[in-house]
């Protein structure tokens, strides 16, 4: 196991030591790099804080992680943070979703946008090399609770989209709906696919069985690759489901999309791709030639502070802290469900989530927004949900009981 939990002085240290390593604009004549650390005038280089800081520090010399440090080489000016960033996509790769140790590639990206996008992209260019495919002979297939991500990535890479339709109240799919999806996707001319997974969706929590897509794909006679998007899963799933198959130890997916800015409470910009290896290289940019390694993401030029970030907050709790704070948030989760039930108000959670959606019969427009419920539609909302957070205390959710038995 890579992720070992580490006291502040050890994070520190590693953190401090990684940018010794890196560039020093101002003790070395480093001329050519369109970069440079924070404008000082802004950001005092010199407050006394900073000794105390890793994360503000790495901000401040701002290091770009431009490309992926899994494969290959990397500009070399930034290599003492790159090695963090290369042991948390491991640890995220091994420790997390069970890969095997040095067999998978990827990087800290913006966001899960990003990561979904590159993973479409990848598998786009990996069907026009290997299979002389052409753009309109690809489809995305995915549900209906899919992130719009899918629909962006459609509209960039020129492909379609086909969604299996999901069940109103257990907002499953099944293997009829995925034959279907596929069934019109051929009708137009589609002979491979790019199938996105959902390891828990952005409204309801809910989980797709991956089973059932390589069940139905496995019978369609056509090429398929399949994606898994744990955006808003993938920190807290593989903890809530330790038997669950949507992990690389499964042999029928090939990549995951992790945000950390959500679940693992990083800041915003920390989406984390990852891929089995041999794969990325479809998306490498060989045009990018003054970049060292040359680069493979979507992104380019990246924040290093932001990966430093996610390793810091994963090697503070560790792995068996981790699992304390998603069974604390599953036991809240079941509170408010059994505060529900009593007061016989329909919902919807997967039993290993934390998010809990109500129909939106029972919630006012002034009760979503006094304890800000967000709706699937904000036009004609369906449903409203609640995401069991660090922050969402059963003494919060009480104060929703509360008013929801006075409506009752």
């Amino acid at each position: 196991m890579i992720w070992e939990k580490k006291s502040q002085e050890e994070i520190k240290d590693i953190v401090f030591k990684a940018l010794q390593n890196n560039v020093n604009y101002d003790k070395e004549n480093i001329l050519g790099l369109p970069a440079s650390y924070l404008d000082n005038k802004v950001f005092y280089q010199d407050s006394t804080f900073l000794k105390e800081a890793p994360f503000i520090s790495t901000m401040v010399q701002n290091p770009n992680h431009i490309g992926c440090h899994t494969l290959g080489k990397s500009e070399s000016f930034f290599s003492g943070t790159q090695q963090i960033e290369k042991e948390l996509i491991e640890i995220c790769a091994v420790d997390i979703l069970k890969g095997e140790p040095q067999q998978q590639d990827g990087y800290v990206a913006s966001g899960g946008t990003e990561a979904n996008i590159q993973a479409i992209w990848i598998y786009r260019n990996y069907y026009m090399s290997e299979f002389n495919a052409k753009a309109d002979e690809i489809a995305i297939v995915c549900s209906d609770d899919s992130h719009y991500s899918m629909d962006k990535a459609a509209n960039l890479l020129l492909l379609n989209v086909f969604k299996a339709a999901v069940d109103n109240d257990t907002r499953e799919i099944s293997v009829e709906s995925i034959n279907q999806a596929i069934a019109q996707a051929k009708a137009a001319g589609k002979k491979y696919f790019i199938v996105v997974c959902n390891m828990m969706t952005t409204m309801f929590g809910s989980v797709d069985k991956v089973e059932d897509y390589v069940a139905a794909f496995s019978n369609s006679g056509c090429e398929y690759k399949i994606h898994v998007d744990g955006a808003y899963g993938g920190f807290f799933y593989p903890f809530s489901e330790e038997q669950s198959t949507l992990t690389f130890a499964n042999p029928n997916i090939t990549s995951f999309t992790l945000d950390a800015h959500k679940m693992a409470q990083a800041p915003y910009g920390t989406g984390i791709f990852l891929i089995r290896k041999g794969f990325i290289n479809y998306a490498n940019t060989q045009q990018a030639s003054y970049v060292e390694g040359e680069d493979y993401t979507l992104i380019g030029s990246r924040s290093g502070a932001n990966a430093i970030a996610v390793w810091m907050i994963l090697m503070k709790n560790g792995p068996y802290a981790w699992h304390e704070k998603v069974f604390i948030l599953l036991k809240r989760a079941e509170w408010v469900c059994e505060q529900l039930s009593q007061l016989n108000i329909e919902y919807y959670r997967h039993p290993k989530s934390n998010i809990i959606t109500i129909k939106s019969k029972y919630i006012s427009e002034e009760l979503a927004h006094n304890f800000g419920l967000v709706p699937d539609n904000h036009h004609e909302p369906h449903w409203h949900k609640i995401v069991v957070m660090e922050h969402v205390t059963i003494e919060k959710l009480s104060l929703l009981m509360e008013q929801l038995k006075q409506k009752a």
